[in-house]
């Protein structure tokens, strides 16, 4: 320890120090060459939370579904006897596979499953696939088809339209019967029945003038009209893209509506031009695909 005597000098020292420092505004030479602190740094702002990657938009169903330019398929399956091999668990397994395919293409493509099982010998259940880009469509039921139902499934139709504008029932060719057949819209519960029947026409029908098939078209219309509030329809032209030249889709919940609108349609003159019509017919009930799906692979 430093003697009282130490001590009172170097007190004295430093208090000459201030001293002269006091006096002259100088600091002393050991004072200006002593590192001065550096200023704290301001401290930076908390760093913004990074956002959420943005979820990926699934296609708008009521757009796609009433636009022009939207190519439809229809693919129709029967399962072979040898899925029900498969342990029950496996079995079981299959919806949610397509479910998450369904959602992998959520952004570029619908699908709507149904049951065709016990009402057709062709097939035990079909999908319609609606995309604008046909490429998608075709991806998703390659992959599909490599899933493990789709496996166990063989193909056993396949169609392929495109939706289009009016061509002969329009506001400008036919303004009341145009007017008539948007005001004839569908009324009552969500139907529960879909229909597909394609349609192939002659030669003959192909070479009739514009102004010729205006004419068929609205003898063709007029007797459908008041059908219409019990019966959906959906156009798909096809000429070039399947052994079709129409796709004709409808849904309801009335199939004495449907049959009634369909006998009028085989009298009217137009009929004579059709060198298919159905074969096949396609007969199905509207349900989720994973319940389709697991009517299928449930039991045979």
């Amino acid at each position: 320890m430093s003697s009282p005597r130490n001590l009172r000098s170097r007190l004295a020292t430093v208090a000459a120090v201030g001293l002269l420092f006091a006096v002259t505004g100088t600091a002393p030479l050991f004072a200006q060459t002593m590192p001065m602190a550096a200023p704290a740094a301001p401290m930076a702002a908390p760093a913004a939370p990074m956002a959420a990657p943005a979820m990926p938009m699934a296609v708008d169903r009521a757009k796609i579904l009433a636009a022009a330019g939207v190519y439809g398929n229809f693919s129709t399956y029967k399962v072979r006897p040898d899925l029900y091999r498969l342990p029950a668990a496996e079995r079981k397994g299959m919806a949610g596979e397509v479910a998450m395919l369904i959602d992998k293409y959520k952004e570029k493509i619908i699908v709507d499953a149904y049951l065709s099982r016990g009402l057709s010998a062709s097939s035990d259940f079909f999908l319609r696939v609606h995309g604008t880009d046909l490429v998608a469509v075709q991806n998703f039921l390659v992959d599909f088809k490599a899933s493990r139902i789709g496996v166990y499934s063989e193909v056993t139709e396949n169609l392929t339209g495109i939706t289009k504008a009016l061509n002969y029932v329009t506001k400008d060719k036919s303004t009341e019967l145009n007017a008539a057949l948007f005001a004839a819209t569908y009324q009552g519960d969500p139907p529960r029945y879909a229909i597909v029947v394609p349609i192939k026409k002659s030669g003959e029908w192909w070479n009739l003038s514009d102004e010729q098939r205006l004419k068929e078209i609205e003898t063709h219309t007029h007797p459908t009209l008041q059908y219409l509030v019990n019966v959906k329809r959906k156009l798909y032209h096809s000429t070039g893209l399947a052994d079709a030249d129409f796709i004709t889709y409808f849904e309801t919940n009335d199939l004495g509506a449907f049959n009634n609108l369909m006998l009028s349609l085989a009298k009217v003159p137009e009929n004579k031009y059709h060198v298919r019509w159905g074969s096949p017919t396609i007969l199905s009930t509207i349900q989720p695909v994973e319940a389709v799906i697991n009517a299928v692979t449930t039991t045979p």
